[in-house]
């Protein structure tokens, strides 16, 4: 696979020997420092990330909100500008072709999801336009997270300008230094967060400013080693290592991109089935595992001989001081207190998501 190309902020990074690592189609910071450090500075303060792994596109013209509800799995025609909604891309057997959320401004859509989906998910969307007065169009932006029960007040001093972003993916127009911006109230960690969409150009200026002396000091910058911990810590699924086009959205959780008032959409008549079932087959779960070190993302689960789930995503959590993990478990083995063991021999129980959960109101 080609390595992605980097953005100049990624030049920027790689300039101060900050090591860089592929994450969902491009190359951003592993670390600045010691991974541990940067994760507890979220959870206590306030950590600075490089989101240039997110990916954005417009949509464009009077029938898009039309056209997009009728399409994906939650409620786009209600929202209001200056807000926006988790949702996810079907197909006709229900399963997950991208997850990703929608923001609604004056006169377009924003959609955010994954740099190595964004294609997919425009080529998937531009083929059910017909006769809509639609139009699809990618947007060079960079995003930029600060993340931490301190994030809101560090965005207002380097803003100089009271923020008042209640819900979650509620946004703003705003600028920096002259330069069109706009502030998304969004987290990838569990704790207080909030995105600062910018000019792809304009980001390494910010940046920098960002890492500046006080009244930002204890703003640490922080790479995805740590939004990995953090995201696992809080029960985030990603797509990709936690679902994918073999999932369907009540067996990872999603319940936040559904809507069961809306009516029709691709895949809906599965996910109607399943809830009205009242269970599904396999379940994301999480497991603390008696283990020093985090087991591989596919190493199976076993209980009396039999494989009953496969691991996700896990790793050492630094708030916890345990090895955790998510993993999908038969339904009959998903309760928490549930004792199961891995294929390599290490104890491990069911947990309730998420292993941890943010003080933050």
């Amino acid at each position: 696979m080609t390595e992605p190309a980097p953005s100049p902020l990624a030049e920027y990074h790689r300039s101060q020997g900050t090591p860089l690592v592929e994450y969902h189609g491009a190359l951003v910071p592993w670390r600045f420092s010691d991974p541990a450090a940067e994760h507890h500075a979220v959870r206590r303060s306030a950590g600075l990330f490089d989101f240039s792994f997110r990916g954005k596109f417009a949509l464009n013209g009077e029938d898009r909100s039309r056209f997009l509800h009728r399409i994906v799995s939650n409620d786009i025609q209600n929202l209001a500008p200056g807000r926006g909604t988790y949702a996810t891309l079907l197909n006709a057997q229900g399963h997950i072709l991208a997850d990703f959320r929608v923001y609604c401004a004056d006169d377009h859509l924003v959609i955010d999801t994954d740099a190595d989906l964004r294609g997919k998910l425009m080529q998937a969307l531009g083929r059910y336009v017909i006769a809509d007065r639609v139009q699809l169009a990618p947007l060079d932006m960079t995003a930029l997270a600060l993340e931490g029960p301190q994030s809101h007040r560090v965005l207002e001093t380097l803003l100089r300008r009271e923020l008042s972003l209640g819900q979650e993916y509620e946004h703003i127009a705003s600028n920096y230094a002259g330069a069109p911006a706009r502030i998304v109230r969004a987290t990838g960690t569990g704790e207080e967060g909030y995105e600062l969409w910018l000019d792809t150009k304009a980001a390494v200026g910010v940046w920098r400013a960002l890492c500046g002396p006080p009244p930002r000091g204890e703003l640490l910058p922080c790479g995805v080693a740590a939004l990995e911990s953090l995201r696992i810590e809080a029960g985030i699924p990603r797509y990709g290592p936690d679902m994918g086009e073999d999932t369907i959205p009540l067996e990872a959780g999603l319940l936040n991109a559904l809507s069961f008032n809306k009516g029709c959409y691709i895949g809906q008549e599965i996910v109607e089935r399943t809830r009205s079932r009242g269970h599904v087959n396999w379940k994301l779960a999480g497991l603390i595992i008696e283990a020093p070190a985090a087991p591989a993302s596919g190493e199976r689960l076993v209980s009396g001989g039999k494989e009953i789930g496969e691991i996700t995503s896990a790793c050492i959590s630094p708030t916890l001081a345990k090895t955790i993990a998510l993993a999908y478990l038969r339904r009959e083995v998903s309760e928490p207190g549930t004792k199961l063991a891995l294929a390599s021999g290490a104890a491990a129980e069911v947990t309730s998501l998420p292993f941890y959960s943010s003080p933050r109101p």
